[in-house]
């Protein structure tokens, strides 16, 4: 009975939030027209070392700059209905994913949910993936395909959700390689 009551909420809300961005041409949405899911979140991908000796631990960090008035759910909504966002590798051979790291989210009211905060990143965030180069990784450069996933709502509506591919450069080299640190500006913000 809880999940139909859970799901009956989320249609409502929905609903709610989807007219109410239909309805109002007015306020600080107002836009001529709305923007594609997809636009409304630029990611890029960086690396913590400047090359990854085989056998080494490194870190892939995507940072996600929102267009300002709108907002994504956190990796852990407050709401089971909410989609989370998420983020997921598939990596070369040789290397494997240790962890994934999300920051935790902030707790915000909304006009379609004037009582019950939500947990959703703005601005920008960073988050993470652990690795590392197993000692059979080829060396040489090699991409890391990563999917970003989330929804996107602005103050009155939520877009469907989407999945958004980021690509992060990675050099692969011998065990013995010497290796340094990179992006510090991305990786000291986050503990690295």
């Amino acid at each position: 009975m809880n999940k139909l009551k859970t799901l009956q909420t989320a249609l409502v809300l929905f609903s709610m939030m989807f007219f109410a961005g239909l309805a109002s041409p007015s306020g600080a949405n107002a836009q001529a027209a709305p923007m594609a899911a997809s636009q409304v979140v630029k990611a890029h991908g960086y690396v913590s070392l400047d090359r990854v000796p085989r056998g080494k631990d490194f870190e892939v960090a995507v940072v996600a700059t929102i267009h300002e008035g709108y907002h994504m759910n956190s990796h852990k909504p407050l709401d089971a209905y909410l989609i989370p966002t998420t983020m997921t590798a598939n990596t070369p051979e040789g290397i494997k994913v240790v962890d994934t790291i999300y920051p935790p989210g902030s707790n915000k009211k909304f006009p379609f949910s004037p009582t019950k905060p939500l947990n959703v990143y703005t601005g920008s965030v960073t988050l993470r993936l652990r690795m590392k180069a197993e000692p059979n990784a080829k060396i040489g450069q090699t991409t890391i395909p990563v999917t970003l996933r989330y929804q996107a709502c602005s103050m009155s509506a939520c877009l469907p959700p989407v999945k958004i591919p980021v690509e992060v450069p990675v050099d692969i080299a011998a065990a013995s390689a010497a290796s340094h640190p990179a992006n510090r500006e991305v990786f000291s913000k986050t503990g690295m």
